[in-house]
């Protein structure tokens, strides 16, 4: 579970002080899928940042199943990020020296796990996103939606409870776009905890909630069926 009470951030410069988030308030259940959406701008990956223990906060507490993240030290907070926290960005961020296989045991050799638990790792999160056939491959020679998948299949093999999207389909046409996002609901499915920043309202509506924030508040929250029920109400 995730828990976040009363946080706020700020940004300082000489001459300006920048409200990321404000009294930013959310609860998120063990398994669920949540859409974070809102104007550029508004705050959600600052919250995305936070949640994943990248960035710290000015105010509140943040308890990630039930551990108090406020006041551990940057190395207690490196563990837990590493040991239940997954990352997937728009930017794909693979290294395009190194084949899938390569790409997919890099996080895992930071952890110095031994090499055959990182070959069962990586060979079982490849399949997941169905490229094992594909392990000695380079980046640049996969589709946009395959590299997403690899970056996908690489957030995998640390096995972590928590998923953090931060515009996953921002850089693939619509078609692989749905591909992405039908293999996080697979995911989901399986017990893992997605939080996913996006601007595709037609993405959002197919989580379980929609988290809409605005100047570094939650501004509506509502379920895939309370905004289905909304629109048959009006019509729409």
């Amino acid at each position: 579970m995730l828990k976040m009470q009363h946080i706020s951030k700020v940004f300082r410069t000489d001459l300006v002080a920048t409200h990321a988030l404000r009294d930013f308030c959310l609860e998120v259940a063990e398994g669920e899928f949540i859409s974070v959406t809102g104007p550029s701008g508004s705050g959600k990956t600052t919250f995305l940042n936070i949640a994943g223990l990248l960035e710290t906060f000015d105010q509140g507490q943040y308890f990630l199943d039930d551990e108090d993240i406020s006041h551990l030290s940057d190395n207690a907070r490196s563990r837990l990020r590493n040991e239940k926290i997954g990352f997937i960005f728009q930017s794909f961020n693979l290294i395009p020296d190194l084949n899938l296989f390569d790409n997919v045991d890099v996080p895992l050799r930071y952890r110095k796990m031994p090499a055959s638990e990182r070959k069962q790792r990586i060979e079982t999160s490849l399949e997941t996103v169905c490229l094992a056939s594909r392990s000695k491959h380079l980046p640049s020679q996969l589709s946009g939606g395959q590299q997403q998948r690899v970056a996908i299949a690489r957030a995998l093999a640390g096995q972590p409870r928590f998923l953090l999207a931060d515009e996953p389909t921002g850089n693939l046409d619509s078609a692989m776009a749905a591909s992405v996002l039908d293999l996080l609901k697979e995911i989901n499915a399986a017990g893992t905890t997605i939080i996913m920043v996006t601007h595709d309202p037609v993405l959002a509506e197919q989580t379980d909630r929609q988290i809409y924030v605005r100047d570094g508040q939650i501004s509506n929250i509502a379920s895939t069926g309370q905004l289905a029920e909304a629109r048959l109400v009006s019509g729409a």
